[in-house]
């Protein structure tokens, strides 16, 4: 019994040394926390120059860590993130627009959460995603374990949940809809904070991508009063500093989370952004504020202002501290491979591998950094269009539209075109600009499509955000509720692309109105807010008058007549697997035809 007892002390002994030092290990791999907001300008932070924005964090961490003052994101919102969670050009990732059915994340790729998760590490994001709000192109369907999220681009917008307005919203919390209580910028930190609290064992990768400081511009009062009284702030950058100063003060919390948990020192903190400052205008035509670090162009620019974006990144074990700058070309599809090796990560199949390790940049082990030429581009169309808005890079030569060549070095505003003083780098960078077209766009025929009768999934949810049409896109729950609200009606008709998992019948169900709203088809609705400085509200809905809906989908033409005290209207087909077209669409009372703002697919017996 003496030995027996023996055993069992020893073997005990062995599974908690096991144990101990497994965790210890495991501790070594440093955490992750990628901080990117929306919409905020490299100019809007006050450690880069703004002398009225409050931003004492991000100072904070831009002081004690190491800044890439080159660096480059997308110059609207999805492309930005594609390439970011891919590591590959953001527009081989499959989305170059941010509606239409062209913000799909080609589900080929491997992206950063799923890098994690095979070498072990707990993996969450809060906040914004807009790279798909269907399977399989859902945050929960690509590498993240925990997920609190509102729909497609902004608070607000189609696929989000009905009458969402930044306050006491309801998000998806790992897919299902869940009501929250606050301001959506506190809800998604306060979500991250309790993630770190219950993973601080064991690595984490945390990505916190809040909507803010993107429109509409609703913000709690007391940070709208904070610049209330700036006279060089015209109303709509008041709200958005305030909501810049809101996302200031959650990071303090979270800092001071990661130093009572002990685990800041072994923490990657990055901060970033996803494109430059949106270009704010008011009614009266006050202009804005323009501190933009002497740069030219805002949001959606090829010029310099559109795209290069804040890189601030600390991490005290690393060693990569110090308040140093890296001035050399880098790009935000350079981040994965960064991060992989930062971390010590399993390299596995299908990432992007179009971006380059800066490590050696930020750990200052090379002076010769060899040469590479980038390119952004900013198109908003079904396909995209050879040298559109568009800028090649080398490192601080600017080509524009392939046409206006800028050095940097003696022109950062980009005011003096200098290409004919230079024709031989205008051809090279031509020529640059041949061969990523070339490597870029061999899939652009190749729209991505919502898996629909998966045994995953109970239903699939599609909306006229990511309708394919060239007509005016009903993206926003403002043009739900009015389409004439928009400059051009936004009632266009177009097709979704499907992909069918299982042959069976389907109910398709159709509505003018989301089904979390109750509303019928002869309903209104009131005015949603009430308008203020710090708050946008949203128009009244109107009734449309329908007498049909229309389906068509691989050769079937259904049609059902539309009673208006009814919500929905439903079709029941038999469909084969496959990719297929799918067009649902209403006819009203003139005889115009637009698509389905709500289609609800699901396999049925």
């Amino acid at each position: 019994m003496k030995s027996e007892n023996k055993k069992i002390i020893i073997v005990v002994l062995l599974t908690l040394i096991s144990a101990y030092f497994g965790r210890v290990l495991a501790q070594q791999k440093p955490n992750v926390i990628l901080i990117i907001t929306d919409d905020q300008g490299y100019g809007d932070v006050a450690a880069n120059g703004n002398k009225i924005i409050k931003t004492p964090s991000m100072d904070k961490i831009h002081n004690e860590g190491i800044r890439l003052t080159n660096f480059h994101a997308g110059t609207t919102c999805a492309p930005s993130r594609s390439g970011l969670m891919t590591g590959a050009e953001g527009n081989r990732a499959g989305v170059w627009h941010t509606i239409g059915g062209c913000s799909l994340m080609r589900d080929k790729f491997a992206i950063m959460p799923q890098v994690f998760k095979e070498s072990g590490y707990a993996t969450a994001m809060f906040g914004k995603w807009h790279l798909g709000d269907e399977y399989p192109y859902r945050p929960e369907d690509r590498g993240f374990d925990e997920t609190v999220y509102h729909g497609a681009g902004g608070v607000g917008q189609t696929p989000d949940f009905w009458n969402n307005d930044y306050f006491d919203d309801t998000y998806l919390h790992n897919g299902e809809p869940q009501k929250y209580k606050g301001y959506c910028t506190d809800v998604f930190f306060s979500e991250a904070l309790d993630f770190i609290e219950n993973k601080k064992d064991k690595p984490f990768f945390l990505y916190l991508s809040t909507n803010a400081p993107h429109g509409p511009y609703n913000v709690p009062e007391a940070y709208f009063n904070l610049y209330k009284e700036e006279p060089l702030l015209n109303e709509v950058q008041k709200a958005y500093y305030g909501m810049i100063t809101n996302i200031d003060d959650n990071i303090a919390l979270l800092e001071k989370k990661l130093e009572v948990l002990g685990i800041k020192d072994n923490t990657i903190l990055i901060f970033t952004t996803d494109n430059g400052a949106a270009y704010h205008t008011v009614k009266d035509g006050k202009s804005q504020y323009k501190y933009n670090a002497g740069m030219n162009g805002y949001k959606g620019s090829a010029y310099e202002g559109g795209h290069r974006v804040p890189f601030f990144i600390r991490w005290k074990d690393g060693k990569l501290i110090g308040g140093h700058d890296v001035n050399q070309l880098a790009m935000n599809y350079d981040i994965l491979p960064t991060l992989t090796n930062l971390c010590g990560l399993n390299k596995i199949p299908n990432t992007g591998s179009d971006g380059r390790d800066l490590t050696p940049l930020l750990k200052k082990e090379v002076q010769d950094w060899s040469q590479r030429y980038c390119v952004v581009d900013n198109n908003r169309f079904q396909q995209p269009v050879k040298w559109k808005n568009s800028a090649v890079m080398d490192n601080t030569w600017r080509l524009i539209n392939g046409k206006k060549l800028f050095d940097l070095n003696k022109d950062p505003g980009q005011t003096e075109d200098i290409a004919v003083m230079h024709p031989q780098k205008v051809e090279e960078m031509k020529a640059a600009y041949e061969r990523w077209w070339a490597y870029t766009s061999r899939d652009f025929s190749h729209y991505e499509a919502y898996k629909i009768g998966s045994p995953q999934i109970k239903e699939t949810i599609i909306t006229a955000h990511d309708l394919h049409t060239i007509a005016p896109v009903t993206w926003n729950q403002s043009y739900i509720r009015d389409p004439y609200s928009s400059k051009k009606p936004a009632m266009g008709n177009g097709y979704w692309m499907v992909d069918v998992q299982q042959e069976g019948a389907y109910q398709i169900e159709l509505r003018r109105w989301p089904r979390e709203s109750k509303l019928k088809f002869n309903d209104t609705t009131p005015i949603l807010g009430k308008e203020s400085e710090w708050y946008d509200a949203k128009p009244a809905g109107i009734v449309i008058d329908i007498e049909k809906a229309i389906l068509d989908i691989e050769g079937l033409h259904l049609e059902e007549p539309v009673n208006m005290v009814d919500n929905k209207v439903l079709f029941k087909a038999y469909l084969s697997e496959g990719r297929q077209r799918l067009q649902a669409a209403f006819v009203n009372k003139e005889n115009i035809d637009f698509a389905a703002f709500y289609v609800y697919i699901k396999k049925i017996e």
